[in-house]
């Protein structure tokens, strides 16, 4: 039967909009809520390289750190997890191998033992900051084909903008930083390893935290038992391990595990790299009240390098209109 009664005569009241006095409501489109989510996930980055370089002058070890970094996020989320549980053990092994081994116990060390050797300028530089270039090369190698046009020059600036605020430190040549440097590409790799798996598995953003942390935890508390990696967390100072549980653990471990998955997401692996190796020119900002260190010509041509590189690389050519077809 077909219905063939006419609309009403006087609209719902849920009608009235702003003609009625009553501003319109609209939300953030999930474009722009991934990008905000990305813009304070690399705050918390930012924190982390600076937090990286201060691990060396603290009264913690790697492990300790490590420890405050994927514990943390377990006790906050465990009952959340608990209810995930199917889901996460329905992951395929591939993604599953990505995200630990990326974001887990081999990235954490590598980025702290480069930070040791180096500095925050070049945790904040070189680890994000070469992120989307090793994510285009993974893409690539899945036949996505290379990045073309601007996007592949805001990558090249990016790359070039990384390379002038580490180069001052490069030359003279520095055995100590450059180990540092090759364990921070490593870390960097391992990242963009990270970023791709996130897009691989069907988890919402707090059962990515748990794939990523559960493994983690438990190899580093393995290697602490063991005494392959040593701990000094029960001698440590309160403060440090203050610094290091909200830094850590509530901010790289938490927040920023959470926004960024949301981001990945909503915005894709490529394109949240782009925004993400913006983190080299917030640590560079953060350095100067925190640090006290005034800005050189390497910052200074480096910092507006990387940021033209991200705006050039995230843009996207304009759909064509399409044409009408007439019958």
């Amino acid at each position: 039967m077909v219905a063939t009664h006419t609309t009403p005569a006087t609209p719902p009241p849920a009608a009235a909009g702003p003609r009625a006095g009553h501003p319109g409501r609209r939300g953030l489109t999930p474009q722009a809520k991934g990008m905000l989510a990305l813009l304070v996930t690399v705050s918390i980055w930012a924190a982390f390289a600076l937090s990286a370089r201060a691990l060396s002058a603290s009264s913690l070890l790697p492990a300790d750190a490590a420890l405050l970094r994927f514990g943390v996020p377990l006790v906050v989320l465990l009952p959340a997890l608990w209810r995930r549980r199917r889901a996460l053990a329905a992951v395929r092994p591939g993604p599953a191998v990505k995200i630990v081994c990326g974001a887990g116990v081999p990235f954490f060390l590598a980025a702290m033992h480069g930070g040791s050797l180096t500095s925050a300028a070049f945790v904040g530089s070189i680890v994000p900051g070469m992120v989307p270039l090793f994510v285009s090369l993974i893409m690539a190698r899945r036949g996505h084909g290379l990045p073309r046009g601007t996007q592949a020059a805001g990558l090249a600036l990016i790359a070039a903008g990384v390379i002038a605020l580490v180069w001052r430190y490069v030359v003279p040549v520095d055995t100590d930083v450059l180990a540092g440097s090759g364990t921070l590409l490593v870390a960097s790799g391992l990242w963009a390893l990270y970023t791709v798996g996130l897009r691989e598995v069907a988890l919402d953003p707090v059962g990515s935290i748990g794939l990523l942390c559960l493994p983690s935890f438990a190899v580093i508390g393995l290697l602490v038992l063991t005494g392959i990696l040593p701990t000094g967390i029960a001698h440590a100072s309160g403060g440090d391990i203050l610094l290091f549980l909200v830094v850590q653990g509530l901010g790289v471990g938490l927040c920023a595990g959470l926004l960024y998955a949301f981001a990945i997401r909503t915005l894709g692996a490529e394109r949240s790299s782009v925004v993400g190796s913006l983190s080299p020119v917030a640590v560079v900002l953060l350095a100067v009240p925190l640090l006290g260190e005034a800005p050189t010509a390497a910052v200074l041509a480096g910092v507006p390098l990387i940021t033209a590189g991200v705006v050039l690389a995230n843009r996207r050519p304009r759909p064509r209109p399409e044409v009408p077809a007439h019958a």
